[in-house]
């Protein structure tokens, strides 16, 4: 039987933190689904076609990842795409009280979906999609948190 999971994120952009949690979570899944969430409340930096994008270059030498995009419900998502885990990074003891509470109600809503909490390496504890994205607009370097081809377009961004 083969076990799937979900990483799901808005990947904008995707960083060293997503890349190292991906790589991690190969370990216990036959297949990883990365899925990029569309979040109309949200306006993201890159578009979704441009983080699909991002994604396939930066996780093409990853064996046994699909990447996709979703909208709406994450626990319908992961039984049409007969997923069994969900993964979800913890950086902080602050990001728990809110994964939590989706991991419970993920669980309530397709009772067989599990979710489990990596916590990153410990040098990319402090990384995040938000702070990549405001040094690189600030016109810091960042090619130590995200792939070559992320601090292309971030560059490109903010030329």
């Amino acid at each position: 039987m083969t076990r799937i999971a979900i990483y799901p994120g808005s990947f904008d952009p995707v960083t060293r933190g997503h890349e190292d949690i991906i790589r991690r979570s190969l370990a216990f899944a036959d297949k990883l689904v990365v899925a990029v969430a569309v979040n109309l409340s949200k306006q993201p930096l890159f578009t979704l076609e441009e983080r699909l994008d991002l994604l396939r270059e930066v996780l093409q030498e990853f064996e046994g990842v699909e990447i996709r995009w979703f909208d709406g419900l994450l626990a319908k998502f992961a039984q049409k795409n007969n997923a069994s885990l969900v993964i979800r990074g913890l950086r902080a003891v602050s990001d728990f009280e809110y994964e939590f509470q989706m991991a419970l109600m993920n669980r309530q809503l397709f009772s067989e979906l599990e979710t489990v909490f990596l916590t990153p390496a410990v040098d990319l504890t402090f990384l995040s999609s938000s702070l990549v994205r405001e040094v690189a607009e600030l016109g810091g370097d960042v090619s130590d948190f995200v792939h070559p081809a992320v601090g292309r377009a971030l560059a490109e961004k903010f030329a």
